[in-house]
């Protein structure tokens, strides 16, 4: 037998299905669930908890929880790209950006190779699909690389002063995670704690092994994937194939994945 918890998100999801309740619709206060279907009210927000991991309601704090829409995937490419090649593509978002000097410290030293207190800027890039926050970034720049940004200038614009200022790359390596959000992730791109979400480090190297850019990327596992391609050449005719794979991400209850590529220029 179903558990009370499972027999009530099944009859919510069912109403979502049949367009009893529709996209945006706000449900009835968690009280009067509760009331009407006899538990309290622990169980009944257990139940709202598996609709929100499976990205069929969304609670907004101080306003309630609401059928959600849908929302707008995007595509993180890894693997063997050109420089020039964009790792998402954000154009149907809009990115708020932001930038501030800060101090290379614990990860943040590690990850840049550069003595505790050396000068970074953090620039922080939060995409939008209407008024939602979407997915969320923070490139960490040494400071003799640091363009000079405005925080009205746009994503696009930001990503080709970096690319102007750094020298050509060797090497990026990148690193992908599935893990539940931290609750500062949470609350910014106003998902469920419950929720998966795409861990990305990306590291950049010169061709002197300096490292001129680390990337943290937090993309929330029900509107994002991975994709990685690799090129293997032959001896004979050196012909290419690609070979794709489709990183998504699993269930808090499932197993973890972790990946490191190394990606060679």
């Amino acid at each position: 037998m179903p558990s009370r918890r499972d027999a009530i998100a099944d009859d919510l999801r069912d109403r979502i299905a049949t367009g009893r309740l529709n996209p945006g619709d706000r449900l009835p206060s968690e009280a009067h669930l509760a009331a009407q279907y006899m538990v309290s009210t622990p169980t009944l927000r257990n139940a709202l908890a598996v609709l929100q991991v499976e990205g069929l309601v969304e609670k907004v704090h101080g306003k309630g929880n609401f059928v959600r829409r849908p929302v707008r995937r995007i595509t993180y490419v890894g693997g063997a790209r050109t420089p020039d090649t964009p790792v998402m593509d954000l154009a149907p978002l809009s990115v708020t950006v932001r930038t501030t000097r800060v101090r290379a410290r614990g990860h943040l030293a590690a990850l840049l190779k550069m003595p505790t207190g050396s000068p970074l800027t953090e620039i922080f890039c939060l995409g939008h699909e209407g008024e939602r926050p979407h997915s969320l970034a923070r490139i960490y720049v040494p400071g003799d690389l640091t363009p000079a940004v405005r925080e009205s200038l746009p994503y696009e614009s930001v990503v080709t002063r970096l690319m102007e200022l750094r020298p050509p790359l060797a090497e990026v390596r990148e690193e992908i995670s599935v893990r539940p959000p931290t609750s500062e992730e949470a609350s910014t791109l106003r998902i469920s704690s419950a929720l998966a979400v795409l861990a990305i480090t990306r590291q950049t190297s010169d061709t002197t092994g300096r490292v001129v850019e680390a990337a943290l990327l937090v993309l929330p596992g029900d509107r994002a994937d991975a994709v990685f391609t690799t090129h293997h050449s032959s001896t004979e005719g050196r012909r290419k194939h690609d070979d794709v794979q489709r990183t998504e991400a699993p269930p808090l209850d499932g197993p973890r994945r972790k990946a490191v590529l190394p990606q060679h220029r």
